[in-house]
């Protein structure tokens, strides 16, 4: 059973970094999608970042060049390393996986992941 435990979060200043961790056990690294997920107030889930088995990541374009995603496969962790946050990044992220699949595709379907975490509030001021 796939299951995914999330960490991090918190409240920053506009400019800040946060860092968000994703615990995931159950999952082959044979072949897989992972990603974070975020869902504003009175908005619909956004991919924000997706990796998968190819090694290939994917990003919104609202968050390229500030988040990275990258996957600890001794550590079995996935992360969000957020920079140069924005007011506009205030929103709840989630993580999800899916057993097969592409970055691509996932970032664009979020809510076709099979898998999720909790879910963590990130609020940005300004």
């Amino acid at each position: 059973q796939v299951q995914l435990v999330q960490s991090g979060g918190g409240s920053v200043q506009a400019g800040g970094s946060l860092t968000l961790s994703c615990a995931v056990s159950g999952l082959s690294y044979n072949s897989y999608v992972m990603g974070w997920i975020r869902q504003a107030p009175g908005k619909e889930r956004e991919g924000v970042a997706t990796t998968d088995s190819d090694g290939f990541p994917a990003y919104a374009d609202s968050v390229r060049d500030r988040f990275t995603i990258s996957l600890d496969n001794t550590r079995n962790t996935l992360y969000l390393q957020m920079n140069n946050l924005k007011p506009e990044d205030t929103a709840v992220y989630f993580c999800a996986a899916r057993k097969s699949g592409g970055a691509w595709f996932f970032l664009k379907k979020p809510k076709d992941f099979d898998y999720w975490g909790q879910g963590t509030q990130v609020t940005v001021s300004s």
